[in-house]
């Protein structure tokens, strides 16, 4: 099988867009500060992950113990110094 002519004749001439010129220091800062947000971004979508599982797994453990027919399944918070 042979290549596409144009993809021979033409590859170094279309390789010739892709190259870039020295960075601006300005471009540098904004693609860092856009990094950086996606970085906070995906560090608060992984937390909120997780504190949902974890208040599923709670919810769920909840669920069992009452409908197992158990009694006092959630603890009941109380003040001791209130009496």
């Amino acid at each position: 099988m042979t290549p596409h002519p144009e993809a021979r004749d033409g590859a170094k001439a279309d390789l010739t867009a892709y190259a870039h010129s020295p960075e601006d220091p300005t471009e540098y800062r904004r693609r860092q500060a856009v990094n950086a947000a996606v970085f906070l971004f995906v560090v608060l979508l992984i937390g909120a992950a997780i504190w949902l599982a974890d208040t599923l797994a709670d919810m769920r453990r909840n669920q069992d113990c009452v409908l197992s027919g158990r009694r006092g399944c959630t603890p009941v918070e109380y003040d001791r110094t209130v009496r």
